[in-house]
């Protein structure tokens, strides 16, 4: 854990990692303490009417065991069972969870893990393209889902030729099996895989800006390494009483592994809850009613939570708040005091390398416009991307964290060349370069500047040009597509796609619609366009590469000069 000490930097000066040759994120998270206090609460699993069910660290074990003994028995193999055959390159099977916030999800995500299989959390707002891809290109033997997931499923099973079991906790239907029968009956004990810290547990997958998605291979490690970036983004998380929650889906590396993961790590109890429709009021209610302590709310969600008319109403106290994704604004941190009791602590970091940079209140360790410093464990800086040389402070360059790193990712899922592009050497050794640009002031707080990439950050999701403009070109009506993102004050920004349009179609708002119901309903209904605009010549190279800063361009002006 991270200490508390008078200063950050006596902080930073005395943390040593204490990362275990043997380590199983499964066993950390759920029988480490099932053994030591099995009625201790793990999750609460919140109603729409904020009925609530607690299920301890005991019933967590034994019910993440039986799923192990039926998928074993079924024939999903974990690393275990292929090194014999593989050797050292060994790697399990991967099960896909497809599910919102819930007890199953976590179960999920649990037994997979003890079992030496690889997990990979799924969005449930993924339309079947999205969904196909990333089946397709890991390989996912077993999908763990709900009844809407199952019927996507359904209609790629054509497609996906290693699929072989999906499971429903919605109850049988076609193509899918109960997954409360398929476990009933299967005994409560289960013996773990014993990992090392280097064996691959989870497969999360992030949008990058050419093509489709990569998927990020993360060691069991990746837990320990997030730790002393949630401790110190939470005011040095865990203390007395503490209970947390977040609205971020835990299928993405903001739920899962910001919140979810590291909580159970602690014996902090973590509240599943699934909204129909977030809102303000409805996020002040569960605070409240389930007297929540701590929270990574994304700037999304803060924004909506500050529109609420006469939130002190609600007379919340936390002890603690964190939130990424983009700079809050003093206005905003200041609402959070007011009305949440608490100073939020702005983070940053990426799928591949997350939670490296903090603010943290408790320590005075904030500064307007700064994403906080280098969390303790973790040397980031700012570097010259070409040479990997170290900036001087006051220089803009990419930001950069050097490896090895506990919570840095193992490389891309069957691209290696993707792999080795995401690093450079320079003097003092090997860096991963996130993309970002910033710079750092001469006491250390790092700066975001922007994306040295065209990833379009919205309402906290990470979004990808590619895939969108993949998925829009096949419209019929669209001849070329350049995808950007248009600042917003409640997202960041919002997708935003210039389309020049295929003989034989007119524009028209009509049709601006259909092109965008056409991607929402093929991707996710975070990616797609919200702003579709008719162009007559698409901005190109001489070699036929759209040219998308200057759709930047136009979209800031269309952002500063109107309104939708």
């Amino acid at each position: 854990m991270l200490k508390k000490e008078a200063t950050y930097e006596q902080s930073r000066a005395g943390f040593r990692w204490q990362v275990p040759e043997r380590y199983n994120i499964g066993v950390d998270i759920c029988d480490k303490w099932a053994d030591r206090e099995p009625d201790r609460i793990a999750l609460i699993d919140v109603e729409e009417d904020l009925r609530s069910t607690p299920l301890s660290f005991g019933a967590l074990k034994a019910r993440s065991n039986q799923l192990a003994n039926a998928l074993c028995a079924y024939g999903i193999q974990g690393k275990g069972d292929k090194l014999a055959l593989d050797g050292d390159d060994a790697i399990g099977d991967r099960i896909g969870v497809l599910l919102p916030q819930s007890i199953e999800t976590a179960l999920a995500h649990i037994a997979a893990l003890k079992m030496g299989c690889v997990s990979i959390p799924l969005f449930t707002l993924f339309g079947e393209e999205a969904l196909r891809h990333r089946l397709q290109d890991s390989g996912a033997r077993l999908v763990v889902t709900n009844r809407e997931g199952a019927i996507k499923l359904s209609a790629l099973r054509q497609h996906l030729p290693q699929l072989e079991l999906v499971l429903s906790i919605d109850g049988a239907q076609e193509g899918a099996e109960c997954f409360f029968s398929f476990c009933q009956g299967q005994s409560e004990d289960f013996t773990p895989f014993d990992s090392h810290c280097d064996d691959p547990a989870l497969l999360i997958y992030t949008s990058g800006t050419t093509g489709n998605p990569k998927g990020a291979l993360h060691a069991h490690r990746v837990l320990l390494g997030h730790l002393p970036g949630v401790e110190m983004s939470h005011d040095f998380f865990p203390k007395e009483g503490d209970k947390i929650w977040t609205p971020a889906d835990w299928a993405w590396i903001g739920g899962l592994l910001d919140v979810l993961m590291p909580s159970l790590h602690h014996g902090v109890p973590v509240v599943a809850r699934r909204f129909a429709k977030f809102t303000g009021e409805a996020a002040l209610d569960l605070i409240k009613a389930q007297a929540i302590q701590n929270a990574f709310l994304p700037p999304t969600a803060l924004k909506m939570m500050r529109q609420v008319a006469d939130a002190s109403k609600w007379d919340i106290d936390m002890r603690s708040v964190a939130s990424g994704g983009e700079s809050l604004g003093t206005e905003l941190i200041a609402w959070g005091k007011q009305v949440l009791g608490a100073t939020i602590n702005e983070f940053y970091g990426q799928t591949e390398c997350n939670m490296i940079v903090s603010s943290c209140a408790d320590v005075g360790l904030t500064r307007p416009s700064s994403m906080g410093k280098a969390v303790p464990g973790h040397e980031v800086a700012v570097i010259d991307e070409t040479t990997g040389r170290r900036l001087e402070a006051g220089q803009e360059g990419g930001i950069a964290v050097l490896s090895p790193d506990p919570v840095m990712f193992l490389r891309y899922w069957n691209n290696a060349e993707a792999t080795e592009e995401k690093f450079v050497q320079g003097p003092e050794g090997r860096w991963l370069l996130t993309g970002d640009r910033g710079l750092c002031d001469s006491d250390g707080y790092l700066r975001f500047i922007g994306r040295d990439d065209d990833v379009i950050g919205s309402a906290g999701y990470r979004i990808g040009p590619g895939e969108v403009e993949d998925c829009l070109l096949r419209h019929p009506a669209v001849q070329f597509a350049g995808v950007v993102g248009k600042p917003d004050a409640l997202r960041g920004a919002v997708v935003a796609a210039y389309i020049k349009l295929a003989d034989g179609y007119e524009a028209g708002d009509e049709l601006a619609r259909e092109i965008a119901l056409f991607v929402k309903s093929r991707l996710a209904a975070h990616e797609y366009p919200r702003v579709v605009r008719f162009i007559e010549d698409m901005p190109m190279t001489t070699t036929g590469k759209i040219i998308r800063g200057q759709l930047r361009d136009m979209a800031r002006f269309e952002a500063e000069n109107a309104s939708d």
